[in-house]
């Protein structure tokens, strides 16, 4: 069996059991920010771990998406909205061209991935110039996980997730492109301060021209 049948076996029982067909995780502040940044119409975006497409709904309107996920039942839901879908490891080298899309999504996928730092730089590879990253991740120094560590609790109870991210790690995935911005959002306490109570970190940033 390949790594991406194995990962399809995974992520095909992980999403059964913990994420519902059509589940968004802050679902109100992902969707706003990730529309705003992602643009259109008649922008080319491609949707990193696009899984049933429940996010990509809200920015897909106008726009040529085409989806790309390890969990192929998922990806099937995902193609009702009328995009296109690639069967395929997030991981490995994209199919694309350089400076193919108009921008690039990566919502929630970073956490589960081996190697970040590389998703990232094959994201912005793929990137016009003048092109949009937009991405999430949790927020894996919020207060909840510094008391579970006092408490020698385990910090996530997702098997998955293999990394926990810091502002500084964020930031490093927007260096060399413009404008890069945070968004510290979903937390009753998030107005007190944003990066201990914000459970999601939204990131973007501009490819230059």
């Amino acid at each position: 069996m390949s790594r991406l049948e194995r990962l399809t076996e995974t992520y095909a029982e992980h999403h059964r059991i913990r994420r519902r067909q059509g589940f968004i995780y802050a679902r109100p502040e992902r969707t706003e920010l990730f529309r705003r940044y992602v643009g259109g119409p008649g922008r080319r975006v491609l949707d990193l771990g696009c899984r049933d497409g429940a996010l990509t709904r809200s920015y897909a309107a106008g726009n040529e998406v085409i989806g790309l996920d390890v969990d192929r039942s998922a990806l099937a839901e995902a193609e009702k909205l009328g995009i296109e879908t690639h069967w395929a490891d997030a991981e490995e080298a994209l199919a694309w061209d350089d400076a193919s899309f108009d921008a690039v999504v990566i919502g929630e996928l970073l956490e589960h991935t081996r190697e970040p730092e590389g998703v990232v730089a094959e994201a912005k590879r793929v990137l016009r110039p003048g092109g949009t990253l937009v991405g999430s991740v949790p927020n894996g120094y919020r207060l909840k996980n510094r008391l579970r560590f006092l408490f020698g609790r385990p910090l996530d109870d997702d098997p998955t997730a293999l990394h926990l991210f810091d502002p500084v790690r964020i930031l490093g995935f927007l260096a060399g492109l413009d404008d890069p911005r945070l968004h510290f959002v979903a937390g009753r306490f998030v107005r007190l301060h944003q990066r201990l109570f914000a459970n999601v970190v939204v990131f973007s940033g501009q490819k230059p021209r």
